[in-house]
């Protein structure tokens, strides 16, 4: 399985996190599409096929991701 880089896993669980929190605030009960698309990204990335599970995996991976690793390797934004 090919592994993302940490940087980019750690954009998308920050943006789908939050943007979870947002809607959880909000009190819709559905996922925004922003929040579906974000959780299919994540599923794709970390191989699995349930968001939680995907999730589980990112902070796994990110945890284990050295230091230098975590940051992103250029200055540009990373790509939505």
């Amino acid at each position: 399985m090919l592994i993302p880089h940490p940087a980019f896993l750690r954009k998308l669980v920050e943006e789908y996190e939050s943007l979870r929190a947002e809607e959880a605030e909000t009190g819709g009960g559905w996922a925004s599409p922003r929040a579906q698309d974000l959780a299919y990204t994540l599923c794709v990335s970390t191989g699995t096929r349930d968001v939680r599970r995907a999730l589980e995996a990112a902070h796994r991976l990110l945890a284990a991701a050295s230091p230098a690793d975590r940051q992103p390797r250029t200055t540009a934004p990373l790509a939505d």
